[in-house]
């Protein structure tokens, strides 16, 4: 009864988008959290577009170099460290 009553609640009820495209929500936080830190970094806006894109550029590249990063440690160096026993 009560869950017919409330809103959606974010952190209890996620969105039904499915792993494989949760990445993409990466792209927009990206963007609006380098628009957000260049708003009040920044003395002037005359150069404020190109730093928000190149900063949520390096932001994007940054988190995927430490997925990569990670899955290589885990899938292919953690095998050959700590193998299963058979």
């Amino acid at each position: 009864m009560i869950n017919t009553l409330l809103a959606w609640r974010p952190i209890i009820d996620p969105l039904p988008m499915g792993h494989a495209a949760s990445y993409l929500l990466l792209i927009p936080m990206a963007l609006f959290i380098s628009m957000a830190y260049r708003a009040v970094r920044l003395p002037t806006m005359t150069r404020y577009p190109r730093l928000v894109l190149l900063q949520a550029a390096q932001i994007i590249v940054a988190i995927a170099a430490i997925g990569i990063g990670l899955y290589v440690v885990v899938e292919v160096m953690l095998p050959i460290i700590a193998p299963m026993p058979d």
